[in-house]
């Protein structure tokens, strides 16, 4: 596993924490103390995938990130993206933005919970409400489930109602079959 760090335009791919630790000890602003070296030590041996944060002062932080590219072409290229399943371990899961986008024409329910604006009897005004709309469409792939989704749905209601994004935890769908 090798490691990816980049603290404004300062950045390094290297193959072992040591290295990155002196990558780290290089840049004076960071200020390495035997806490963050320990921190950094402990992420890197962890079975975490996901790019640690850590904050240097307000707004201002270094990343770092797993990676199993080998050079740093390889690694803005995206050439190794991790394998769903590797040998002798458990699954991970698939990104969002993966199912969204992986294409298998047929019929998809979709499940989507938005702001809706509506007219208020008892004081006249106008107020959003939590509403929860499931639809049976056909479509190409998830992303496509919901455009046509809030495409139909903003023809309908107030255009001031708000929609999420596709990406989060607001809109779901599955897959129910092909369709002739």
């Amino acid at each position: 596993m090798n490691l990816y760090l980049r603290y404004f335009d300062n950045e390094t791919l290297v193959h072992h924490v040591d290295e990155a630790i002196d990558f780290l000890r290089s840049i004076d602003e960071i200020g390495m103390t035997p806490e963050l070296e320990a921190d950094v030590r402990s992420y890197c041996d962890s079975d975490i995938y996901y790019p640690k944060r850590y904050k240097i002062r307000p707004r201002v932080y270094f990343i770092i990130i797993k990676t199993e590219a080998e050079t740093m072409l390889d690694f803005k290229q995206k050439k190794a993206v991790r394998s769903i399943v590797d040998e002798g371990e458990r699954p991970v899961a698939v990104p969002v933005v993966a199912k969204l986008n992986e294409e298998c024409f047929g019929w998809y329910e979709g499940a989507l919970d938005f702001k809706r604006v509506v007219l208020s009897p008892s004081t006249g005004k106008h107020e959003y409400r939590d509403t929860h709309f499931v639809a049976q469409v056909k479509a190409e792939s998830g992303l496509d489930c919901y455009n046509r989704i809030v495409e139909s749905l903003r023809s309908r209601v107030d255009s001031r109602s708000q929609f999420p994004s596709a990406k989060g935890k607001s809109f779901k769908f599955r897959y129910l079959g092909r369709c002739k």
